[in-house]
């Protein structure tokens, strides 16, 4: 069983190198949570190494597939650089944000594009490694920051969604101690896609920096906000112990014997800590991989018989018939749909603008900033306005004295307050066609270039 997800990972590389869309939803674990909830740490914690970058604002900007491997060698391997081992793990931060600028830009921007990152790991005196699949995710950010846009907040969400609303996949949500449990970033997400928690595995850090007197026994026996596969509570290095550059194997005895000296965690010590944590990740995605390897096995022979059904096709090409030219013609058009629809709403595809905002992402902007901003430029004069609904309402009444406000006034006024939106509600229906003509012109200079 423990080959289940090496196999799995064979299969994702295949799907990344070959630069198609992944149809098939294979078994994997996201990690989510908010800014500065330990996520980085927990990961490091696995490997043993400091690696990923760290920082004030969104670190993570892009999806980071993980994968841990045991070996008897130590080194890491991107797919985007195949062949190139390295050794040195601060290069592999320094690649991790060079990769990430090249397609979001160095102004804190996101995208669901994911970078795939392999690590070979040695068993350690502490931890032993074992074959285990991770994403990293962004972490929820509230306040956008430098060039950011203002929706920022929204994007991530609809990334995280991208990845943790699949069936087939499970949910780390990390949630510091030290927060209320149920103010949780990591558990309200997963609580949308997952209302029973059968799919969300809990992870509470910074269980050492709790107020004194207090402590998260409840928590980790599953007794306050329930899920299926339960809490698991770690220690990772703080702040002071990263910037001296704490050995994380000095870390794990340090956390190893917090449980063990705590009076409330003690007795469930042998359930805590990081290395029981890779030990339940290992074998809860393989039993996951388990399950649902009857119907992705399924899918594949699915796939597979359409695949031979077409090649079959070819073996007998004719270009003058008729049906080919209808069916050609069919799948250029489904194809410049497809193109237009992952354009507007977002997508993954590898042919990302890093210039400039386009399609979904400009339109988005010209609703939420443009005609928000062309509004408050308009002039407003509160005095005029009441002059203009006085003499409303005394015209409307004439010669008698009313006690209530006639409807006609304040159609009048309302009507001609609605008519001065016409004008910057024109500029911004202009604008948002243009750029769908720039998108439709986008997709079909592809369908061009296909045929």
């Amino acid at each position: 069983m423990q080959q289940l997800i090496p196999i799995v990972n064979k299969l994702q590389d295949a799907f990344v190198q070959m630069g198609v869309h992944m149809s098939l939803d294979l078994p994997q674990i996201a990690v989510v949570g908010g800014q500065s909830a330990g996520k980085s740490s927990v990961l490091e914690n696995f490997v043993g190494r400091d690696f990923l970058p760290r920082g004030s604002g969104i670190v993570t900007r892009r999806p980071l597939i993980l994968q841990l491997i045991n070996s008897n060698a130590e080194y890491a391997e991107f797919l985007h650089c195949k062949g190139k081992k390295f050794t040195d793990f601060n290069e592999v931060r320094g690649e991790i944000e060079a990769e990430t600028d090249r397609i979001t830009g160095s102004n804190k921007g996101i995208s669901p594009v994911p970078i795939n990152l392999r690590v070979y790991s040695p068993n350690d005196a502490l931890l032993l490694v074992l074959n285990l699949t991770l994403i990293d995710l962004p972490g929820l950010t509230k306040v956008p920051i430098g060039d950011q846009p203002a929706d920022i907040e929204q994007q991530i969400k609809a990334m995280i969604f991208q990845f943790i609303r699949r069936e087939s996949c499970l949910i780390l949500a990390v949630t510091p101690a030290n927060t209320d449990l149920a103010n949780s970033d990591a558990l309200k997400l997963a609580k949308e896609v997952d209302p029973q928690g059968l799919r969300t595995i809990g992870v509470i850090t910074k269980l050492d920096l709790m107020d004194e007197g207090t402590d998260a026994r409840d928590v980790l026996e599953n007794k306050l906000l329930p899920l299926r596969r339960g809490y698991i509570g770690v220690v990772n290095r703080s702040q002071k112990d990263i910037d001296g550059r704490k050995d994380i194997s000095a870390a794990l005895a340090a956390e190893r014997k917090f449980f063990l000296s705590h009076p409330s965690y003690r007795h469930i010590a042998d359930r805590l800590g990081t290395p029981y944590l890779q030990r339940v990740l290992n074998q809860q995605l393989t039993n996951h991989i388990r399950d649902t390897l009857p119907g992705l096995r399924d899918k594949l022979q699915k796939q597979l018989l359409t695949l031979e059904k077409d090649v079959d096709q070819y073996k007998h090409f004719r270009p003058d018939d008729p049906s080919i030219k209808t069916k050609a013609m069919l799948q250029m058009i489904q194809q410049l749909q497809t193109d237009f629809e992952r354009t507007i709403e977002g997508s993954g595809s590898a042919q990302i603008n890093t210039n400039e905002l386009s399609g979904g992402a400009k339109i988005n902007r010209l609703f939420h900033e443009r005609f928000p901003f062309e509004i408050v430029k308009m002039e407003f004069d509160e005095k005029e306005l009441r002059r203009e609904i006085a003499f409303a309402i005394r015209n409307i009444h004439g010669i008698r004295v009313g006690l209530f406000t006639p409807d006609m006034a304040f159609e009048a006024i309302v009507k001609k307050q609605i008519a001065r939106l016409k004008e910057p509600s024109l500029k911004c229906v202009d604008l948002v066609v243009q750029e769908l003509s720039n998108v439709v012109r986008f997709c079909t200079e592809r369908v061009r270039f296909m045929i």
